[in-house]
């Protein structure tokens, strides 16, 4: 130090006060929250930064029994009263993270550091803290951790949905061997029972309507009536061809397959409706495939209701779209049973399952979402259900295929 720099530091005050005073500017001026504790824990020091942490003035702080505990956490106090009582024991420490509570009310995230101090001599001073605010570093942690938790999430979805993938290839391929093995056997079955359907006509005609065998006509024709829609339910479920799309009106549609199935309704007591909603709703659709559709909706509602209930058919539009509606007043269908309804073999009469060939809903499915359409239930046990089919106006092939693709990696139901 030159002589010019000692006469100014001497000037009006000894060396030891100036020191003394350059050294509280020093500690004043830290940017951490700085504190001094005298050996037996009261605070001797704090420097202005608290007020910035805390919301506290120094003299607030230095005014306060047991400082800095009353700024604590409740949920941490124990553990920090717990590390200020051993500031007598010399002990060190660095980054120790706990929370205060802002004068404010908020919570901060803090984190202490501190070393005992000693004079020239050796003499035991007390114990110098700092802390510092962590709350931004915090809010990083805590986005980590969300980022991590949605990347988790992410993950679970798509290995459920790898696992579903892999559930639905193995079922598509247990249906694809059961599909050749029903086409074949319904292929056998169809030419001898045409056989037998001929040669009972032959036979009936002939039969004297005084016959006491006569009544038996019926049950026979319904049962061979029932063979034969087995067999056209197991080639509709595994035809490959798809039939071409032409105009026509559904409110006709609609009238032949109430026709058709009068005489089944009839025989149960059971009552069919038709309603059509605003002007004549003219489609280009394959025809076959929505009648096929539309019959066996009916046929299941019927089997579903008992003697004096009705099945009600609708047709509506909305736009580009259109729905078909065939509601019962059946016996429902149980909540445990309803995810499985439009799967292969698997059959509902009466609410509960049995052995069935359970085709009608899988290929009432498979034909709709061909043309483009869905097809949704809403079901009541022992009120009845209501079976709606919404389907394009104009069928577009190249549309379908293209959402049929899409599906593979976007529709979970796939």
């Amino acid at each position: 130090m030159n002589s010019k720099s000692a006469r100014s530091l001497n000037a009006g005050s000894s060396a030891g006060e100036i020191a003394q005073d350059h050294f509280r500017i020093v500690a004043d001026a830290t940017y951490d929250w700085e504190s001094w504790h005298h050996c037996d824990g009261h605070v001797m020091w704090i420097n202005p930064a608290v007020e910035r942490i805390t919301g506290f003035t120094v003299a607030e702080c230095m005014a306060m029994a047991r400082y800095p505990l009353p700024l604590i956490f409740e949920g941490d106090l124990a553990r920090v009263a717990e590390m200020y009582a051993g500031f007598a024991n010399r002990t060190t420490g660095n980054d120790i993270e706990f929370r205060i509570r802002h004068r404010d009310g908020r919570i901060a995230f803090v984190a202490i550091s501190w070393q005992p101090m000693f004079d020239q001599r050796g003499q035991h001073l007390g114990c110098r803290t700092s802390i510092r605010d962590i709350s931004e570093r915090q809010e990083l942690r805590t986005q980590i951790t969300r980022y991590n938790e949605h990347l988790e999430q992410l993950v679970q979805e798509k290995t459920d949905k790898l696992q579903h993938l892999e559930r639905r290839k193995a079922q598509l391929e247990k249906l694809a061997a059961l599909g050749q093995l029903a086409a074949g056997v319904a292929h056998e079955i169809n030419n001898p029972l045409a056989g037998i359907r001929n040669a009972f006509q032959l036979i009936s005609a002939d039969l004297p309507k005084d016959s006491s065998s006569f009544p038996l006509l019926d049950l026979v024709d319904r049962e061979i009536e029932r063979l034969a829609g087995m067999v056209r339910n197991m080639f509709q479920t595994f035809r490959k061809d798809v039939e071409q799309a032409k105009p026509f009106e559904l409110s006709s549609v609609l009238d032949q397959v109430i026709q058709m199935l009068r005489s089944t309704a009839s025989g149960r007591g059971v009552t069919l409706e038709h309603r059509t909603v605003g002007d004549i709703h003219r489609v280009v659709l394959p025809e076959g495939q929505v009648k096929q559709v539309l019959y066996n909706l009916g046929r299941n509602a019927i089997q579903a209701c008992s003697s004096g209930k009705s099945v009600r058919f609708a047709c509506q539009g909305f736009g580009e779209r259109v729905q078909l509606v065939v509601e019962d007043e059946g016996s429902g269908i149980d909540s445990e049973l309803l995810p499985f309804i439009f799967e292969p073999y698997f059959s509902t009469k009466g609410g509960v399952a049995e052995p069935s060939m359970g085709l009608g809903l899988s290929i009432c499915k498979r034909l709709v979402e061909s043309m483009g359409g869905t097809i949704n239930v809403v079901t009541h046990p022992g009120v009845g259900s209501k079976f709606t089919v919404d389907l394009p106006v104009v069928f577009n092939r190249a549309s379908v295929y293209s959402d049929q693709l899409d599906n593979l990696d976007d529709d979970e139901d796939y």
